[in-house]
């Protein structure tokens, strides 16, 4: 017996998916909130809505002189959209890398696991009945939802490209 056996059949695939799926998400909320600061972010976000607030106000009145103005501030916003950008496509890249590897490590060390997990229960006309065994995809991607969910709410980072600051409960 290797010392690996334990971690190819369920329970053990089944834990230790979750786990991997877990710290991938927590890896990857991280690193999102290393490379794209919230509050910088939000702040850049709301200077560029404001900016195309006025620039669409001096569109339609026609006023020169608001014109003037939003047309200095043009360079400032652009380079404001690139900055977000930049720090949005490295972060992506980086977890497009990560994503890549953690794949690439579960699908050989599972590529001859009909299951890594159970599902109890019988779903009229798309599973047999149970116990129905799992493939590592569909566990994984089950796993890294329902952590992604949790720790973006914990870090109140989006699980969308961008950040959105996550509101606070009010009592």
């Amino acid at each position: 017996m290797s010392a690996l056996e334990p971690l190819l059949q369920p329970p053990g695939s089944t834990l230790f998916v979750l786990l991997t799926s877990s710290l991938t998400s927590l890896t990857m909320m991280l690193m999102n909130r290393v490379f794209i600061n919230p509050k910088k972010l939000s702040s850049w976000q709301e200077e560029i809505r404001k900016w195309n607030i006025e620039k669409e106000r001096a569109k339609k009145s026609g006023d020169k002189k608001l014109l003037s103005k939003v047309k200095k501030q043009e360079k400032h916003i652009t380079q404001l959209e690139s900055k977000i950008l930049k720090r949005q496509l490295l972060n992506m890249t980086i977890v497009f890398v990560l994503i890549i590897g953690v794949w690439q490590f579960l699908a050989l060390l599972y590529a001859m696991t009909p299951g890594v997990a159970y599902v109890p229960f019988w779903i009229p006309f798309l599973t047999p009945m149970p116990p129905y065994p799992l493939p590592m995809f569909f566990w994984y991607m089950i796993c890294s939802y329902f952590s992604g969910t949790i720790f973006s709410r914990v870090f109140g980072v989006s699980m969308g490209l961008g950040m959105q600051p996550q509101r606070q409960a009010t009592s």
